[in-house]
Order: structure tokens, then C-alpha cells, then sequence
């Protein structure tokens, strides 16, 4: 099983930088679908990815429909949007069987209204107060993900670090 972080068209490169490392830290792999809002050569980008670029699996795609085309029964593909019913936290994403993937949309806009309406029973929510119109992309990318996670008991992360002054005592 892989977890996918999905984004939808970003056009903020520090965002996609930050989710980088996490997809980098959690083995999970980056799908980037095009047109991206800035060159992945961007300076900001690959400050924000810091050094971990060599450990971010990425995986462009051409478009939606190509992305689309790439998720087959029985993956699941999870739609994260402030319009959803279903919390983020109530879903079971423990099945070790198959890909989960998590798709978040452009920081504008979120993503398309036809492509949500066609697939609302996908679609899970971050929970927020009325005060604020949307959380940031790399901060629901971190939450969601690492739920995931913690369903599937952390499978292939390390659950602790010994600092080297530890191994004097």
C-alpha cells in the first residue's frame, strides 16, 4: 500500500515545497497535476523542500483526466474540500491492501465545482470555525496524511530517535 499526496493544479511553489518534504518524511508519493502555477525549478520550491528532494517519489500528470485514469478499483481517492460532509477524521484508512490517495485543489480555488459535484461521496472535510476562508494547503496536507498514518500504525515510519547524547548514558 502507498499513500499519495494529489495536488490539484498548485500554484504557491512554498506549499508544494512543504508538502514535498512531507511526502518526503512519510514514504508517501507527490502527484502533481498540470498546469502547476510555477516552474519546478523555482528557487522557492526547492527551499522549501530543503534538501529532501532526492526522497520525494513525484509523479506528474497532464491533466485531471490523466490523474484519473491512473486511480483503479479498488484504490481510494479521497477529495479533501471545506464543502464536504464527512470529516477527515471519521473515515477508516486502515486497508493495508490497496493505495489511499488524498487530492487537494489549487489554493484559489480549491478544486473544480463539476469534478466535487460528480463525486461527493470522496470528498472529506477539515473541521474550522466560520472565521477564517481556508487553512493552508501544506498544513492539510501534514493533517490528513498523517492520520492515514496513524490509522495504519505508522507502517514504515520510525516511532522513535535515540539523539546521540542518548547513547553516551
Amino acid at each position: 500500500m502507498t499513500n499519495h499526496i494529489v495536488l490539484y493544479q498548485p500554484l504557491i511553489p512554498a506549499n508544494t515545497g512543504n508538502i514535498a518534504r512531507t511526502a518526503a518524511a512519510t514514504d508517501s508519493v507527490l502527484d502533481l497535476i498540470k498546469p502547476l502555477g510555477f516552474s519546478v525549478d523555482d528557487k522557492h520550491l526547492k527551499r522549501a523542500g530543503l534538501d529532501y528532494w532526492a526522497s520525494v517519489k513525484i509523479v506528474y500528470h497532464e491533466s485531471l483526466e490523466a490523474f484519473m485514469a491512473t486511480v483503479k478499483a479498488p484504490q481510494y481517492l479521497y477529495l479533501v474540500s471545506k464543502f464536504a460532509e464527512q470529516t477527515y477524521s471519521d473515515v477508516d484508512y486502515s486497508d493495508a491492501a490497496v493505495d489511499h490517495y488524498f487530492m487537494f485543489g489549487k489554493e484559489t480555488t480549491g478544486l473544480p465545482e463539476p469534478f466535487m459535484r460528480a463525486n461527493p461521496e470522496k470528498a472529506v472535510r477539515i473541521p474550522m470555525t466560520d472565521k477564517v476562508r481556508a487553512l493552508n494547503l501544506s498544513n492539510c496536507a501534514a493533517l490528513v496524511i498523517y492520520e492515514a498514518l496513524r490509522q495504519q500504525n505508522f507502517a514504515g515510519l520510525e516511532r522513535s530517535h535515540v539523539y546521540p547524547h542518548d547513547k553516551l548514558k
